[in-house]
């Protein structure tokens, strides 16, 4: 006998609350496999294609496509019951793309009229049948298991005892604080919550409107990425006391080492390549400003890798995907991986992994053609660093005045971590590896 299992939208990490229907991949009567994607969804982060960890036929779907629900609102029902389906495997939980089973999805097809249910539900009921526990997100698992944390030893903070990523950081934090090292341990096993009655279905919102201001202007929504950017850079306005400094650089020599490098032959070198290269150098000498305050045990924390953010502007709005260990790349790598990024958040397909997690920003505003700017900070990270458009400049070069192909750099900073005879000599650091390529040899 089939069973009707109900789908909800999942966490899908960083704290997010709500996502927008962007398009159904599946319709009611469509048979799936367990882990295929449903949905694709938009966050205040990125695109999600949210995949279904029951496999069975599509008995209903809760919203239409542009209605934004909050997490855990439904989002399709299930039916499962029979014998499994030929190359279907047991359920893995509520999942990201990614992070479920590693076999490809059956192709999904509609059930023909009288025929029997096929999907894997003698597993679900199982799974059912043997308790419910908290249905973690995927991000907060791998976070965990990456640094070695029991999620069985801590407490969550969200919705009935939900484990949350900032629970796990927290964890993470204590235990470098007070010098415990933890194991890597066997993850538990995620078990299906028990199915609740098939509810009816929930009616669309409707869709945003723009509706006349008093001076005759219109008023928009702050939602999705802009919605987030200003929640983000408010908050970094409120705890963050920052400060900037800035300086000239001549980049005639830089531009002259990377035009050497691409005539070499091999993959082309990009600047932004460079210019993190020499952020990571620099870091390395002032790890103060790879750091993170922990306000709560008054603490700063200098992080081990330097994850490095970049700032991206897009149709959506400005993104800042994170180039993950830049430290430990080179030229070549840290430009495909920017390229990598780059491509996707031009094409929204970005995951939230990918936008988080950041412990420095490296913002080349100098795309848009202007020379400085006084930068906001990333919050939860202490430092920015600012580059301007390389242009032919008056310069005295050598005792004589020259034209030479002039930057200007900008250091915004968290003051509580360091003060300006830090931040300056980051900064003098990074001018002089731009102004002498060669300096950069000396740590490598």
């Amino acid at each position: 006998m089939a069973q009707v299992l109900e789908f909800k939208l999942p966490d899908l990490g960083e704290g997010l609350t709500e996502a927008e229907i962007v398009r159904w991949l599946v319709q009611v009567g469509d048979v799936v496999a367990i882990d295929q994607p449903v949905v694709e969804v938009e966050t205040a982060k990125a695109m999600v294609e949210v995949p279904c960890p029951y496999g069975g036929v599509v008995t209903a779907r809760f919203g239409e496509e542009g209605t934004e629900l909050p997490v855990g609102a439904p989002l399709i029902t299930v039916a499962v019951g029979a014998p499994a389906t030929d190359g279907e495997s047991e359920g893995s939980g509520n999942v990201l793309v990614g992070y479920g089973t590693s076999e490809a999805p059956a192709r999904r097809r509609r059930v023909r009229p009288g025929e029997q249910v096929s999907a894997n539900g003698d597993a679900v009921a199982r799974e059912v049948a043997e308790g419910p526990v908290p249905v973690i997100s995927p991000l907060v698992r791998r976070l965990a298991r990456q640094n070695g944390l029991d999620l069985r030893e801590l407490h969550g903070s969200g919705p009935e005892g939900l484990i949350l990523r900032a629970d796990v950081e927290y964890a993470l934090r204590a235990a470098q604080v007070h010098g415990r090292t933890v194991q890597p341990v066997a993850e538990p096993r995620t078990q299906v919550a028990p199915p609740a009655p098939a509810p009816a279905a929930v009616p669309a919102a409707p869709a945003p409107v723009r509706s006349s201001a008093p001076a005759g202007g219109i008023r928009i929504p702050l939602k999705g990425v802009r919605g987030a950017v200003a929640d983000k850079l408010s908050r970094s306005r409120r705890e963050i006391p920052d400060a900037t400094c800035w300086v000239d650089a001549d980049a005639t020599e830089l531009m002259r080492a990377r035009a050497a490098m691409n005539a070499a032959g091999g993959p082309k070198i990009s600047l932004l390549a460079l210019l993190a290269r020499i952020c990571t150098a620099a870091l390395a000498r002032f790890p103060e400003l790879n750091s993170t305050v922990d306000m709560e045990a008054r603490e700063v924390v200098q992080l081990d890798q330097v994850h490095l953010g970049f700032a991206a502007q897009t149709e959506r709005g400005l993104v800042v995907p994170v180039v993950r260990d830049a430290q430990a790349r080179d030229a070549e790598s840290l430009t495909a991986e920017f390229a990598r990024l780059t491509e996707a958040a031009r094409t929204g397909t970005l995951t939230p992994a990918e936008l988080t997690g950041g412990t420095f920003t490296l913002n080349n505003y100098g795309v848009f053609g202007v020379d400085g700017s006084t930068p906001i900070i990333n919050h939860p990270e202490a430092a920015m660093l600012g580059v301007g458009r390389i242009i032919p400049k008056p310069w005295v070069h050598e005792g004589e005045l020259a034209v030479r192909r002039l930057v200007e750099l900008s250091l915004t900073f968290d003051h509580r971590v360091c003060d300006g005879g830090t931040a300056g000599g980051f900064l003098r650091y990074v001018a002089d590896c731009v102004e002498q390529p060669a300096v950069l040899l000396r740590t490598l």
